[in-house]
This record gives structure tokens, sequence and C-alpha cells, in this order.
């Protein structure tokens, strides 16, 4: 085995995944460097949340390595996955805060969970990270009373709570205004930095995300078409990569998904 990276949180090293026939990661190799913001894009399909899940644990590769701070992930048992987790933050889709815990409960959570300290401290935990996101002063709210972009933030809030040398973002901007998603942006770039944390961010807004992201990795194909600073992906001349970010319509990636021709299917449907 290659000794691990020691500038790299992450490490991924051929890895190979797929459902059933169906291969999503092919031989798929890259870093996380530690303290930056690495975004994951690409297409719908690309296998950008599968790379979260195979970091976390939930789900195992068929083949090659996955390095967080040197121990390969697909190699540990139950103690040594659970250990691993709770050095990892994450920010689920739409926030999947628990909507029958107040605002200051589901931050609470992870810490009651795991921390083993005493509630006075775990109050001062919350109210700090919560202070951190804006949203101290909405602690006793329930979930059902505070907008989509706030109950992204207490999400973000309730994935720091533990203090995590990774946190990962799974498509963080979904649905959210104009002003939310620039407070969304600033506040995972502004946590990375003063936490000194590491960070993925799973996305498909082009902008917001160039706009924090030290590094940008395009999914393809199961593998990486493009990889780089922003600027570079930008400027990069590969066909698929152009079409993403340039938002256009044709190129690599079609529209009709493969198939028979239509007057082939239609002159079956005829009995022809």
């Amino acid at each position: 085995m290659t000794p691990p990276d020691p500038s790299a949180l992450v490490e991924c090293r051929n890895l190979v995944f797929g459902y059933g026939e169906r291969r999503i990661l092919d031989n798929l190799t890259f870093t996380v460097p530690r303290g930056k913001v690495t975004a994951l894009m690409g297409a719908s399909g690309g296998g950008k949340t599968t790379v979260l899940r195979l970091i976390g644990g939930q789900v195992r590769p068929q083949g090659g390595e996955l390095l967080f701070d040197g121990q390969n992930i697909p190699a540990l048992d139950h103690s040594g996955l659970y250990a691993i987790r709770r050095r990892m933050g994450m920010l689920f889709q739409f926030g999947a805060l628990f909507t029958d815990q107040s605002v200051f409960d589901n931050v609470a959570f992870p810490l009651r969970e795991h921390s083993g300290l005493p509630e006075g401290l775990i109050r001062d935990i919350v109210l700090m990270k919560l202070n951190a996101v804006g949203l101290r002063g909405a602690r006793d709210l329930m979930p059902s009373e505070i907008s989509g972009g706030m109950a992204r933030r207490v999400a973000l809030a309730r994935a720091i709570a533990l203090d995590p040398d990774l946190v990962m973002y799974d498509e963080p901007f979904a649905g959210l205004d104009p002003i939310s998603l620039g407070t969304a942006a600033q506040l995972i770039r502004r946590l990375n930095d003063t936490l000194g944390i590491t960070s993925i961010v799973v996305s498909h807004d082009l902008e917001e995300t160039f706009r924090i992201a030290d590094q940008v990795i395009i999914l393809a194909n199961g593998g990486i078409a493009a990889q780089g600073t922003p600027q570079e992906v930008r400027n990069s001349v590969d066909p698929l990569v152009h079409q993403f970010v340039h938002a256009e319509a044709d190129g690599p990636v079609h529209f009709h998904y493969p198939g028979p021709t239509v007057a082939e299917d239609f002159s079956a449907g005829l009995g022809r």
C-alpha cells in the first residue's frame, strides 16, 4: 500500500463502485487537501453523492482504497467506522432536521449522543454554534417555524457541533432564494477557514460553488473529466466540461437516454 499523503485528509485511490451491472465509479482517483474547500460537480447521476456515501462508510466500494486521515474506510470494523464518523459532519439536502425537536435540541443531538458532556456545557456549545450561523436567537423555535434558509443554517450548526475535521455538504444551495444562497455559501467558506476544517461540497450551483471552492472536480463517466482551481476548470477545453460549465443543451451529455430509434420503436408497436 502506498503511504498516505500527509497533505490530504481524504484520498480516493482507483475507487470502483456500481449497482449490479451498472458501474458508477471506475478507478476514480483524487485527493481532498486538508483545510480546503473541494467541490464535486458534474451532471446528475455522475456519482457525486455516492462519493459522500462511500466516505461516510454507508456503502463499500467493489475495489480500490478510500483513505480518511490515512485509514482505509472500507477495511474498518464497526467500532473503527463509528470512530471515524465522529470526525465527520454532514449537511444533508434540505437540512433533514428532526421536526419534533426544537432548533436547540437539533444542534444538541450529536453532543448528547456522542460527547458525554454535562448538559450545562452542551448548552454553551450549542449557543456558540448557533451564534456562528446567526441563529442563537432562534434556539427555542421549531423547524416548522423557520424558513428553508434558516433550517439549512441550523443543519450546518448541527454538522459542526462536534468540531469535525471534515464537513460534507450534499446540495447545500438547493431550493434557496438568492439571499439565503449567498449567506449559506459565505458561511461554508468562513467556517472552513475559521475552524480550520476540510470541506467537500456537492453542488450544481456553478457560480456560488466556484466562488468558494479551492479545488473543483468534475465527475463524468465514472471518472474525472476535469480537476483544478475554479478558473482552470472554467477554461477547460474538454467538450463535456465546456457543456457543463456553460450550461449548453447540446454536447456530449445528450437529452435522450440511449435506446432504439423512434422509427424502430413505432414499427415494433405496429407489429411490422
